[in-house]
């Protein structure tokens, strides 16, 4: 059963700016040391820095609809299978809240100027049941 959803779009260049202005001090306010490395290693950094910063929205308001504690923005982080599938690992508290008995997933899609993200939190515990 789906207890959560959560989409997010932003600007490329909206997270360009964000990093030249401020840095180190952005990069590290919301990304992991892994996250910062795998984006800094890619030929268009920004585009998959904002892929990440989407995503994490994505995943605050997925969890907003079901949780009143605010996430810390390094709880969440986000690698690629590999394949390239995108998925998140959580730590903390996150990571018991998810695992206990719930699922999430995202999908990231971008074109030349914006990337999206939707997440959607599942109930794994409860079956699906059919009218007879």
């Amino acid at each position: 059963m789906v207890v959560g959803i959560g989409i997010d779009i932003i600007e490329i260049e909206r997270i360009k700016r964000s990093i030249e202005k401020f840095g180190d001090q952005f990069l590290n306010k919301i990304f992991t040391e892994s996250e910062i490395k795998y984006c800094s290693e890619k030929k268009n950094q920004y585009q998959h820095f904002a892929a990440r910063f989407a995503a994490k929205e994505a995943i605050i308001k997925t969890l907003s609809s079901v949780r009143t504690e605010p996430a810390n923005w390094k709880d969440m982080e986000i690698y690629n299978e590999s394949g390239g599938l995108p998925k998140v690992k959580l730590h903390n508290d996150l990571a018991v809240y998810v695992e206990n008995g719930r699922e999430l997933k995202i999908t990231m899609s971008h074109s030349e100027n914006y990337v999206t993200c939707f997440a959607i939190l599942f109930n794994t515990l409860e079956t699906l049941k059919i009218d007879e």
